[in-house]
């Protein structure tokens, strides 16, 4: 299977080591900001066919300054033909529901400006998105996919409201459920609506998860996990949904070869 969300660079990197053997052909490495894609290119570079790199700067952070950003974006050009997407880049949600809940005031306007940069970029290089935005930041995120005209699209561990989810699956956005399909209701009842076509297997490691994983460090092999749950709640074998869910995967970032 491939892990369609991970964030390699936070790793060791023998934890690379073995996992053809655990049936892992490829993982989907997304990046934080300059120096982490820095580091997700080496480890490409280290590991060509296992690690599809992406690269973009990750919203649940301080904003870069201008110079900072313009590096980026310069550094993501240049580096384009070596990449499967930029990402992750999406809205600050968690950040600003803790600072409003601390009393403190958020400004969103240049987060939205960021964003627009990104996927701007994202349209001027035909590049996927993987994207960090739920609950009420997924529609204007979907509203500034549209205005980009970006269709590959990836929400990653996708939370949001009817409405949201209605309209991502009419547009052919992509989301990948994590090793909390396994115990978390809301999250079943979102892979139960969502297109099978449509869906990936991700970990986001290295976010550790409760239920059967508590105390558990998060692995790629976990995808396996996840896509033995899926496949349970639309009536498919472990081995089909493995192969469903890796098609879905291989088709959305190109990996054909």
């Amino acid at each position: 299977m491939i892990d369609a969300h991970i964030h390699l660079d936070q790793y060791e990197e023998h934890m690379l080591a073995g996992l053809k053997d655990q049936g892992i052909e490829a993982l989907i490495a997304v990046s934080m900001n300059l120096a982490s894609s820095k580091r997700t290119r080496e480890l490409a570079a280290r590991y060509p066919g296992l690690v599809k790199p992406a690269y973009g700067f990750h919203p649940e952070q301080p904003l870069p300054a201008e110079d900072e950003l313009d590096a980026l974006l310069k550094w993501i050009t240049d580096h384009a033909d070596s990449m499967a997407a930029i990402g992750e880049i999406g809205l600050p949600y968690y950040s600003r529901a803790e600072a409003i809940a601390r009393g403190g005031a958020w400004e969103m306007e240049p987060y939205l400006a960021l964003l627009d940069r990104l996927l701007g970029l994202a349209a001027q290089l035909a590049m996927p998105v993987v994207l960090h935005a739920v609950y009420e930041d997924a529609w204007t995120v979907c509203d500034l996919l549209e205005r980009h005209g970006l269709t590959q699209a990836h929400f990653h561990w996708f939370k949001g409201p009817a409405a949201t989810v209605e309209r991502m699956i009419s547009r052919g956005y992509f989301i990948s459920f994590t090793p909390d399909l396994l115990y978390e209701p809301e999250i079943q009842e979102l892979a139960r609506r969502y297109p099978p076509e449509l869906v990936m297997a991700e970990t986001d490691g290295p976010w550790p998860f409760e239920g059967p994983f508590a105390g558990r460090s998060t692995h790629p092999a976990m995808v396996h996990d996840v896509a033995a749950a899926w496949g349970a709640l639309h009536g498919y074998s472990v081995p089909e949904a493995q192969a469903l869910l890796t098609a879905n995967t291989k088709r959305f970032y190109g990996l054909y070869g």
